[in-house]
């Protein structure tokens, strides 16, 4: 029976972990919002009570561009980076790649060296108080043009912050259709001036979608990628390359892609070779933490500690931190022990 044996909540805080699919456009409080846009004179775009509901991901996208509007000044900026990092170490992530997109963030759209500086002194504070390292992915709305996408590659090349790590894509699939062929050039700009690449694909789109990411656009990593599991051929290529998905199980159903977690492939994929990782998407939007996406995934599927442990290296190997980093964090999973393995009656007190 699914779900017999659990790890306590405690054990899964204390894993070492990292986190490979994070935007930070989904961690922004919803407190912290209501507050912002009272002071702005801003309206809401619903009741507060109902301001992280959505009808599906073009509302979900919609509320990220309010949101995000919200934040004009580099102090406010490097307030929610630090925040950002203090959470995830409370959660036991000991690194993240974090993605944003410039699009969402109507004030700084014109002023991306900025918005990275600001980002920037955040993270470093947070770290130097012992938090999460981050790295961040800057990211390609899908229906900007071949030659915004070059322009973007060409000053994350000529800025070379240290923190920028990655080049990504991410937006609505179905919206906008095929666009691995618009942006090629630039990712092969990206790639040949030592940037990585993560790509949103598989999930309002289908097989074909991750098949683009992956010829086109030489993804290194897929986030989300879950409908691979439509395709026997992209199964195979993706365990065959070892090419890593960063799967969002709550995001998933949430924004209506699979109706229960039973129906959700994440297993599959795992079972047939393909190196999958768990992470949040949007956490604070949806309402979630990545201990409870494990627990989650736990309870459906039966997963053990093994399980659990294997996914964390993933986490850390996929990851775009560097060698040294995944070094010490693999190190501190290796000695990760859980305290003990209880079944849901004791975990219920019944």
């Amino acid at each position: 029976m699914p779900g017999t044996k659990m790890l306590p909540s405690d054990d899964l805080v204390r894993l070492p972990k990292a986190e490979i699919h994070l935007h930070l456009e989904g961690c922004l409080e919803t407190e912290d919002l209501a507050r912002w846009a009272q002071e702005a004179g801003v309206p809401l775009p619903r009741p507060r009570d109902r301001l992280t509901e959505f009808e599906g991901l073009a509302s979900f996208l919609e509320h990220l561009d309010w949101a995000c509007g919200l934040i004009r000044t580099p102090e406010l900026v490097a307030r929610q980076a630090y925040a950002l990092a203090r959470r995830l170490r409370g959660e036991g992530t000991l690194y993240a790649d974090v993605i944003f997109n410039p699009t969402h963030w109507a004030a700084w759209r014109t002023r991306l060296p900025a918005m990275i500086d600001a980002l920037d002194a955040g993270f470093r504070e947070a770290e130097a108080d012992g938090f999460a390292h981050v790295g961040l992915c800057v990211s390609l709305l899908r229906q900007q043009t071949s030659d915004e996408a070059i322009e973007l590659v060409a000053l994350l090349l000529a800025t070379a912050h240290p923190r920028v790590v990655a080049m990504s894509v991410d937006g609505n699939e179905a919206r906008a259709g095929r666009t691995g062929s618009r942006f090629a050039s630039a990712f092969a700009r990206a790639k040949h001036g030592g940037l990585r690449r993560t790509v949103h694909a598989g999930e309002s789109s289908g097989p074909e979608g991750v098949w683009d990411a992956v010829c086109l656009l030489h993804a290194d990593r897929i986030d989300h990628g879950v409908r691979a599991v439509e395709d026997a051929s992209l199964i195979a290529y993706l365990t065959d390359h070892q090419i890593p998905l960063g799967i969002c199980p709550s995001s998933n159903l949430t924004l209506g892609l699979y109706s229960s977690m039973v129906d959700h492939p994440v297993d599959i994929l795992r079972q047939s070779g393909v190196p999958v990782s768990i992470n949040t998407d949007d956490p604070v939007a949806l309402n979630t933490t990545l201990p409870a996406e494990f627990e989650r995934c736990m309870r459906c599927f039966d997963w053990d500690a093994s399980i659990v442990s294997h996914l964390a290296r993933t986490s850390i190997l996929a990851s775009f931190a560097s060698d040294t980093l995944k070094a010490n964090m693999l190190a501190q999973l290796d000695a990760w022990h859980p305290a003990a393995v209880t079944s849901d009656t004791e975990l219920s007190g019944r």
